[in-house]
Protein backbone atom coordinates (compact mmCIF):
# COMPACT_ATOMS: atom_id res chain seq x y z
CA UNK A 1 0.00 0.00 0.00
CA UNK A 2 1.38 3.52 -0.56
CA UNK A 3 0.31 6.42 1.18
CA UNK A 4 1.07 9.99 -0.80
CA UNK A 5 2.94 12.52 0.71
CA UNK A 6 0.19 15.09 1.11
CA UNK A 7 -2.05 12.61 2.62
CA UNK A 8 1.48 12.01 5.20
CA UNK A 9 1.64 15.68 6.32
CA UNK A 10 -2.18 15.57 6.91
CA UNK A 11 -1.88 12.82 8.73
CA UNK A 12 1.02 14.18 10.98
CA UNK A 13 -0.65 17.31 11.17
CA UNK A 14 -3.67 15.67 12.68
CA UNK A 15 -2.15 13.42 15.09
CA UNK A 16 -0.05 16.30 16.21
CA UNK A 17 -3.43 18.52 16.53
CA UNK A 18 -5.01 15.52 18.92
CA UNK A 19 -2.32 15.61 21.24
CA UNK A 20 0.60 17.60 22.46
CA UNK A 21 2.38 15.04 24.08
CA UNK A 22 4.37 12.03 22.37
CA UNK A 23 1.64 9.49 24.27
CA UNK A 24 -0.01 7.69 21.38
CA UNK A 25 -3.99 7.59 22.25
CA UNK A 26 -6.83 5.17 20.68
CA UNK A 27 -8.35 7.90 18.90
CA UNK A 28 -4.61 8.59 17.40
CA UNK A 29 -4.06 5.03 16.41
CA UNK A 30 -8.12 5.17 14.97
CA UNK A 31 -7.64 8.42 12.98
CA UNK A 32 -4.03 6.72 11.41
CA UNK A 33 -6.14 3.43 10.57
CA UNK A 34 -8.30 6.00 8.78
CA UNK A 35 -6.37 8.09 7.23
CA UNK A 36 -4.41 4.98 5.53
CA UNK A 37 -7.70 3.33 4.44
CA UNK A 38 -9.14 6.96 2.88
CA UNK A 39 -5.53 7.24 1.05
CA UNK A 40 -4.65 3.54 -0.29
CA UNK A 41 -3.51 3.21 -3.59
CA UNK A 42 -6.16 2.31 -5.69
CA UNK A 43 -3.92 -0.33 -7.98
CA UNK A 44 -2.19 -1.55 -4.80
CA UNK A 45 -5.32 -1.70 -2.00
CA UNK A 46 -4.95 -2.99 1.72
CA UNK A 47 -5.28 -6.71 1.76
CA UNK A 48 -8.18 -8.23 3.78
CA UNK A 49 -5.10 -9.97 5.79
CA UNK A 50 -3.57 -6.78 6.65
CA UNK A 51 -6.30 -5.07 7.62
CA UNK A 52 -7.57 -7.41 9.94
CA UNK A 53 -3.82 -7.90 11.63
CA UNK A 54 -4.44 -3.85 11.59
CA UNK A 55 -7.85 -4.07 13.64
CA UNK A 56 -6.43 -7.00 15.91
CA UNK A 57 -3.23 -4.46 16.84
CA UNK A 58 -5.92 -1.63 17.52
CA UNK A 59 -7.78 -4.14 19.68
CA UNK A 60 -5.07 -4.85 21.39
CA UNK A 61 -3.91 -1.55 21.68
CA UNK A 62 -6.95 -0.56 23.13
CA UNK A 63 -6.96 -3.84 26.02
CA UNK A 64 -3.50 -2.54 26.79
CA UNK A 65 -4.61 0.65 27.29
CA UNK A 66 -7.24 -0.24 29.65
CA UNK A 67 -5.35 -2.90 31.74
CA UNK A 68 -2.48 -0.32 31.95
CA UNK A 69 -4.80 1.71 33.47
CA UNK A 70 -6.72 -0.82 35.98
CA UNK A 71 -3.20 -1.78 37.20
CA UNK A 72 -2.76 1.80 37.79
CA UNK A 73 -5.44 2.11 39.74
CA UNK A 74 -4.63 -0.97 41.32
CA UNK A 75 -1.26 -0.18 42.44
CA UNK A 76 -2.46 2.86 43.94
CA UNK A 77 -5.42 1.42 46.03
CA UNK A 78 -2.77 -1.28 47.49
CA UNK A 79 -0.08 1.56 48.34
CA UNK A 80 -3.23 3.33 50.19
CA UNK A 81 -3.69 -0.33 52.34
CA UNK A 82 -0.12 -0.50 52.99
CA UNK A 83 -0.18 2.75 54.70
CA UNK A 84 -3.33 2.00 56.37
CA UNK A 85 -1.69 -1.16 57.57
CA UNK A 86 1.35 0.47 58.37
CA UNK A 87 -0.46 2.53 60.96
CA UNK A 88 -1.14 0.05 63.25
CA UNK A 89 2.94 -0.53 63.98
CA UNK A 90 2.71 2.91 65.28
CA UNK A 91 3.51 2.57 69.15
CA UNK A 92 4.55 -0.56 68.88
CA UNK A 93 8.31 -2.36 69.42
CA UNK A 94 9.33 -4.34 66.22
CA UNK A 95 12.20 -6.00 64.81
CA UNK A 96 13.05 -5.33 61.26
CA UNK A 97 15.26 -6.33 58.80
CA UNK A 98 17.66 -3.26 58.42
CA UNK A 99 21.88 -2.08 59.67
CA UNK A 100 20.94 1.79 60.77
CA UNK A 101 19.56 2.88 64.49
CA UNK A 102 19.87 5.98 65.73
CA UNK A 103 22.23 6.31 69.11
CA UNK A 104 19.39 7.01 71.98
CA UNK A 105 20.41 7.29 75.14
CA UNK A 106 24.15 6.69 74.93
CA UNK A 107 23.33 3.31 73.70
CA UNK A 108 22.00 1.19 70.42
CA UNK A 109 21.46 -2.35 69.69
CA UNK A 110 21.65 -4.32 66.74
CA UNK A 111 20.66 -8.02 65.82
CA UNK A 112 22.25 -10.51 63.36
CA UNK A 113 21.39 -13.64 62.35
CA UNK A 114 23.78 -16.18 61.45
CA UNK A 115 22.96 -19.69 58.94
CA UNK A 116 25.42 -21.52 61.25
CA UNK A 117 27.75 -21.32 63.93
CA UNK A 118 30.90 -18.76 62.70
CA UNK A 119 34.45 -19.08 63.73
CA UNK A 120 35.34 -15.66 63.41
CA UNK A 121 32.54 -12.59 63.78
CA UNK A 122 34.00 -8.84 63.57
CA UNK A 123 31.37 -5.80 63.52
CA UNK A 124 32.14 -2.38 62.94
CA UNK A 125 30.02 0.62 62.89
CA UNK A 126 30.26 3.35 60.78
CA UNK A 127 28.64 7.29 61.41
CA UNK A 128 26.12 8.62 58.79
CA UNK A 129 29.46 9.93 56.72
CA UNK A 130 30.67 6.21 56.32
CA UNK A 131 33.11 6.89 58.42
CA UNK A 132 34.13 3.74 60.84
CA UNK A 133 33.66 4.61 64.55
CA UNK A 134 34.01 1.01 66.28
CA UNK A 135 34.91 -2.23 65.49
CA UNK A 136 34.77 -5.12 67.65
CA UNK A 137 34.11 -8.62 68.02
CA UNK A 138 30.69 -10.14 68.27
CA UNK A 139 28.95 -13.59 69.65
CA UNK A 140 28.57 -16.36 67.13
CA UNK A 141 25.42 -18.65 67.84
CA UNK A 142 23.38 -20.33 64.74
CA UNK A 143 20.10 -18.20 64.75
CA UNK A 144 19.75 -14.50 66.50
CA UNK A 145 22.45 -12.74 68.39
CA UNK A 146 22.14 -9.70 69.24
CA UNK A 147 24.66 -6.40 69.86
CA UNK A 148 24.32 -3.72 72.22
CA UNK A 149 26.64 -0.87 71.29
CA UNK A 150 27.54 1.55 74.23
CA UNK A 151 27.84 4.76 71.78
CA UNK A 152 31.61 4.88 72.44
CA UNK A 153 34.24 4.94 69.47
CA UNK A 154 37.06 2.76 69.05
CA UNK A 155 39.39 5.33 71.50
CA UNK A 156 36.57 5.43 74.33
CA UNK A 157 34.77 8.85 73.87
CA UNK A 158 31.17 9.01 73.53
CA UNK A 159 29.85 9.96 70.95
CA UNK A 160 26.58 12.30 71.13
CA UNK A 161 22.74 10.86 71.09
CA UNK A 162 20.67 11.43 67.76
CA UNK A 163 23.33 10.31 65.00
CA UNK A 164 22.62 7.63 62.72
CA UNK A 165 24.87 3.95 62.79
CA UNK A 166 25.50 1.58 60.48
CA UNK A 167 26.27 -1.70 61.67
CA UNK A 168 28.31 -4.43 59.26
CA UNK A 169 28.25 -7.55 60.83
CA UNK A 170 31.18 -10.02 58.98
CA UNK A 171 30.79 -13.82 59.96
CA UNK A 172 32.38 -16.84 58.42
CA UNK A 173 32.64 -20.40 59.00
CA UNK A 174 36.15 -22.13 58.83
CA UNK A 175 36.70 -22.52 55.59
CA UNK A 176 35.87 -18.80 54.85
CA UNK A 177 32.20 -18.92 54.12
CA UNK A 178 30.23 -16.00 55.10
CA UNK A 179 27.32 -17.25 57.19
CA UNK A 180 25.64 -14.11 58.03
CA UNK A 181 21.80 -14.08 56.86
CA UNK A 182 21.04 -10.40 58.01
CA UNK A 183 20.98 -7.38 60.06
CA UNK A 184 18.45 -6.47 62.42
CA UNK A 185 17.01 -3.40 64.79
CA UNK A 186 14.75 -3.45 67.64
CA UNK A 187 12.98 0.06 68.32
CA UNK A 188 9.28 1.64 68.69
CA UNK A 189 7.80 2.84 65.27
CA UNK A 190 7.27 6.07 65.76
CA UNK A 191 6.03 8.00 62.62
CA UNK A 192 5.28 6.23 58.54
CA UNK A 193 6.95 7.80 55.36
CA UNK A 194 4.41 7.87 52.64
CA UNK A 195 6.85 10.18 50.48
CA UNK A 196 7.49 7.16 47.86
CA UNK A 197 5.63 4.82 46.02
CA UNK A 198 6.37 2.22 48.65
CA UNK A 199 5.61 3.79 52.72
CA UNK A 200 7.93 3.10 55.49
CA UNK A 201 8.34 3.16 59.12
CA UNK A 202 10.05 5.43 61.43
CA UNK A 203 12.14 2.93 63.59
CA UNK A 204 15.09 4.25 66.31
CA UNK A 205 15.09 7.34 64.12
CA UNK A 206 16.07 5.02 60.74
CA UNK A 207 13.47 4.64 57.56
CA UNK A 208 12.45 1.22 57.41
CA UNK A 209 10.40 -0.36 54.65
CA UNK A 210 6.84 -2.11 55.98
CA UNK A 211 7.96 -5.71 54.36
CA UNK A 212 11.19 -5.84 56.37
CA UNK A 213 9.30 -6.19 59.70
CA UNK A 214 10.22 -9.14 60.88
CA UNK A 215 7.57 -9.45 63.82
CA UNK A 216 5.73 -6.95 66.93
CA UNK A 217 7.15 -7.46 70.15
CA UNK A 218 5.07 -5.46 72.27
Amino acid sequence: MTVSATSSATTATTTSSTSSSSTLTSSDFLNLLVSELQNQDPLNATSTTDLVNQLTSYANFTSQQSINSSLTSLAGSFSSLVTLNSVNYIGHTVEAKTDTSTLSNGSATFGYSLSSAPSNVSISISDSSGNVVYTGTGTGNSGSNSFSWDGKDSSGNQLSDGGKYTISVTATDTAGNSVLNYTTVTGTVTGIDTSTSTPSLTVNGASVSAANILGVTS
